[in-house]
């Protein structure tokens, strides 16, 4: 009786993968016939355009378009960081060169002596007795003193560094404030490449949509998906973006909003193609369910499951809504976005190099955060801090303001800052302040030599502010609190010590 049910689950099995087989090959020999069909003597004009002047085969270089435009601008980015990490570098060094001079010739030997008495018009200064006076230091690096590029340089920072003047309606409304002009020329230019990209390419439509989907809408996808590595990448708090052009990911994350709503609009662009030629009209329904079975859900339902959430993502955060529901939108932005991508996966199926992009974005979405593992205080084994966070004291200070003190031995730079999350008031909120302290040798913390007194002061308004405000009237003074620090990010582009003034 074994050898008879094995005999019998074996035919079963058999013949399982043979209907499978069956059923795998009819449903791409269809989808082959979807999107390439083969030419003969009597193929109607129609479809011998569609195989020849635009092919559906050859759309990929839509999205290496986008690729090769993006990478331009990072290069752009990427050598104007070295430039200035360049010449920073030269002219501290030449600055503490001539501090040395000078404190030289200001205790000067016996072969220096004063040219003349001062008076109410002059000030003291040492000639050599013998011989040329001493050469001017130089300031400068044989490159950033050429006066070509510092004006060019000169021209640049005032054309794209001004900010845009901040726009008042009413003055019971709040005011919109606009990105910088460099963040506003970067967004158009991206805008007039995919639109130019998408529109100027002909045809938009092929004469039947049985020939195959319009091409204005597989161009418009294709460049849609090709965002999403650049749009993931510019919202990674650790990110090689911010790494290669020394940009923090807070001044990058207005180009994550925008071309999230360029996304969008392409998404559009793909979208209403196939409801100007729907699939039901001139024999394309016959080829779909050939391709995709006779159940119409997956043509259009997967593109429906797919711009839905992106639509959520981009409404909810527009700065009116988020605003309102900060806190809301901190919970559901990661998740939603997750399911977006998932979506995309079961849209795309593969087809052409879409998913070799989505798996990009996957890639770029995991590394980020386990780099953030070295950002955390809690995740480095040789602190104290490590699995059991900082221990911080939260003061009242005049005008509602709060100051949070956290002794702590993370390093941080002027301008940097955190995210602070307490368990002890909320353990899902994470939240981002600026360091108001100084980190120095010369400002030990009590907590011992190792240690720095991290200072954030902020004024409390609602969400997690205000849960704060009332843990310290509930608690008193003395209360101490476990923190968690995510960071420090940001700071300073360009090193202070290269100035004559600082501003």
């Amino acid at each position: 009786m074994s050898n008879v049910a094995r005999r019998f689950d074996s035919n079963a099995l058999s013949r399982l993968q043979e209907t499978y087989q069956i059923a795998h090959e009819s449903v791409f020999q269809g989808l082959e016939k979807r999107i390439n069909i083969p030419l003969n003597s009597t193929s109607p004009a129609g479809l011998i355009e569609a195989n020849t002047r635009d092919a559906w085969s050859k759309s990929g270089k839509y999205a290496l378009g986008w690729v090769y435009f993006c990478i331009i601008l990072l290069v752009f980015a990427c050598l104007l960081h070295l430039y200035h990490i360049w010449t920073d570098k030269i002219r501290t060094a030449l600055y503490k060169e001539d501090a040395v001079a000078s404190a030289m010739i200001e205790s000067p030997a016996t072969d220096y002596e004063l040219s003349v008495l001062s008076t109410d018009r002059s000030t003291h200064k040492f000639f050599p007795r013998e011989g040329p006076l001493p050469e001017q230091p130089k300031m400068q690096s044989s490159v950033s003193s050429m006066w070509l590029l510092n004006n060019a340089i000169a021209v640049f920072r005032c054309t794209f560094y001004r900010p845009i003047p901040v726009l008042r309606v009413r003055k019971r409304w709040r005011p919109i404030i606009f990105p910088s002009l460099g963040a506003v020329v970067i967004v158009s230019l991206a805008l007039i490449f995919v639109v130019l990209y998408c529109f100027i390419p002909q045809p938009l439509y092929w004469q039947s949509i049985q020939f195959g989907s319009p091409p204005l809408a597989i161009r418009a996808g294709m460049i849609a998906v090709a965002m999403m590595p650049w749009i993931v990448g510019l919202s990674m708090k650790a990110n090689m973006i911010s790494f290669l052009t020394g940009i923090g990911h807070e001044r990058l994350n207005v180009l994550h909003r925008w071309l999230a709503y360029l996304c969008l609009l392409l998404s559009l662009i793909h979208t209403i193609p196939f409801y100007v030629t729907p699939i039901w009209s001139d024999g394309g329904l016959g080829v779909f369910q050939s391709a995709f079975g006779n159940s119409g859900i997956y043509v259009y339902g997967s593109g429906i499951a797919a711009i839905v959430p992106l639509i959520f993502l981009c409404l909810h955060s527009l700065p009116p809504l988020r605003r309102k529901m900060y806190e809301l939108f901190v919970a559901l932005h990661v998740p939603v976005s997750i399911v977006f991508l998932a979506m995309l996966f079961w849209h795309c199926k593969n087809f052409l190099t879409s998913w070799h992009y989505l798996w990009a974005t996957t890639a770029i979405w995991f590394i980020s955060y386990i780099v953030r593992l070295f950002f955390l205080n809690w995740t480095n084994y040789f602190r104290l801090s490590w699995l059991v966070g900082e221990e911080a004291a939260v003061t009242l200070m005049p005008e509602n303001a709060i100051k949070v003190t956290i002794p702590t031995q993370v390093k941080w730079k002027p301008g940097q800052y955190v995210y602070l999350r307490m368990p002890g008031i909320s353990v899902f909120e994470n939240h981002p302040f600026t360091i108001a302290s100084l980190w120095s040798d010369d400002f030990p913390s009590q907590y011992g030599a190792e240690y720095r007194d991290m200072v954030l002061v902020f004024r409390p308004f609602g969400g997690f502010t205000k849960k704060v405000l009332d843990s310290a009237l509930e608690n008193g003074p003395w209360h101490t609190y476990r923190a968690f620090i995510d960071g420090p990010y940001g700071g300073m582009r360009r090193s202070l010590d290269s100035f004559d003034h600082v501003v």
